[in-house]
């Protein structure tokens, strides 16, 4: 039978809670001090998270599951999702924890009062389900490890970011009991790495607006090799984009260095792919690729002719220029490459990015056909010069004039 006292102590709590976040609608933060700032900003992820298990309280109650069912929901996250506007998996995310903090009171009552985050709570009742399943050791473990388990991961969330605990969680076994720990430790590597592999994947879908998703999961040693690949093409563009005042966000940068890293992959050195080493081809006529404005296609995707002229100073991508019956006119002529030799010789005499106040590394440039291969340019050191990815970009974008400097250097100027 439903309490009525019980219900007027807990719906007076929460219309307090209401009158007070209210009440600091009207309250400006500008008075405050640094200090006072960050006291309060502490202060009140401490009441967010005594907020949240309380909501999650509410979520596993049985009352509240009579409640979804009584809607016709299928449980109390698909109510959520239609009577509160709630996003799905959220929603779902949020009834799950629920549940597991039901087995973890320690886990519980430090949430309630503020000793650690949402985020912190799903680590530990994840971590500790391991412990429960066995899935982290040889066999299931007894209740006192686990409670040591618990207790030890709530004192680490006290100086540590959710991540950070994430990654010591992974060795939790060996802390609170090593004995097991040095028994089955090869067999739950062996166990994790085994999961990882079944659980990658990657999908790379064109989103029709200019842009393609790339979305997926790798095992931390693929991850690890292409975060470190990526992040040596984007460094040196740090301090080269910084200097000539255009700065990107990290994202960004990093997406740019994975297009390098691509196009400086060797097809030759790729496996057999439909009879042939991987390539891509670029398909365009050839009055537009003469023409400063056109269209050309990489691959199904459309792309500028611009951006068609700049990959044919590469040697990753096949252009097939077309005549006027769409007849292949020229599938990648080999003297439009500049030879290993000649891009040797490139770095020693450019040294760098030939774009004026670039210092991009010669190593990090794509070697430039001044007089364009696709007008007849040749393949020569007198017709080469060095441009980063960003100033090659220009060099081929007929929204902006190039402009010969007396030192030999090149300034890139939008049209007005």
């Amino acid at each position: 039978m439903p309490d009525r006292e019980g219900y007027h102590q807990f719906s007076g709590v929460v219309d307090a809670l209401e009158a007070a976040v209210k009440d600091a609608a009207g309250l400006s933060p500008d008075f405050l001090s640094p200090a006072q700032a960050g006291e309060t900003l502490l202060a009140l992820r401490r009441v967010e998270a005594g907020i949240d298990e309380l909501v999650l309280r509410v979520m596993a109650a049985a009352p509240t599951q009579a409640l979804a069912e009584g809607a016709g929901a299928r449980d109390v996250a698909a109510w959520l999702v239609a009577q509160g506007r709630a996003d799905a998996r959220p929603a779902h995310s949020l009834l799950r924890l629920a549940a597991d903090l039901e087995r973890r009171d320690a886990t519980r009552a430090a949430l309630a009062t503020g000793e650690l985050s949402l985020e912190h709570a799903r680590v530990i009742v994840r971590a500790l389900d391991e412990l429960t399943s066995g899935s982290a050791t040889s066999q299931p473990v007894d209740s006192e490890i686990i409670a040591r388990g618990e207790a030890h991961l709530i004192e680490l969330a006290g100086t540590h970011t959710p991540a950070q605990l994430r990654r010591l969680a992974t060795h939790l076994i060996e802390v609170v009991a090593p004995e097991v720990a040095d028994a089955s430790d090869a067999r739950a590597l062996a166990r994790l790495e085994a999961r990882a592999r079944q659980r990658q994947y990657l999908s790379i879908i064109p989103a029709g607006d200019g842009l393609t998703r790339h979305h997926g999961v790798v095992p931390d040693a693929v991850g690890e090799r292409l975060r470190t690949l990526v992040e040596a093409y984007a460094q040196p563009r740090v301090a080269a984009l910084a200097a000539d005042g255009a700065a990107r966000p990290r994202p960004q940068l990093l997406a740019e260095a994975f297009g390098q890293l691509l196009e400086a992959l060797h097809p030759g050195r790729l496996p057999m792919h439909g009879g042939d080493a991987t390539t891509v081809m670029v398909t365009i006529d050839l009055d537009t690729l003469r023409r400063e404005l056109g269209v050309a296609r990489l691959g199904a995707e459309p792309i500028t002719a611009a951006e068609a002229r700049r990959l044919a100073c590469t040697a990753q991508l096949i252009p097939a220029v077309l005549g006027g019956r769409s007849q292949p006119l020229d599938l990648g002529r080999a003297q439009r490459l500049f030879s290993p030799a000649q891009r040797k010789a490139l770095r020693l005499r450019d040294r760098h990015c030939r774009a004026d106040g670039c210092t991009v590394p010669a190593a990090w440039c794509d070697a430039h056909h001044v007089d364009p291969w696709s007008k007849g340019g040749a393949s020569d050191l007198s017709n080469a010069l060095l441009l980063c990815g960003h100033h090659h970009r220009r060099a081929h974008d007929p929204d902006y004039i190039t402009e010969r400097l007396p030192n030999g250097d090149y300034r890139y100027r939008r049209r007005t």
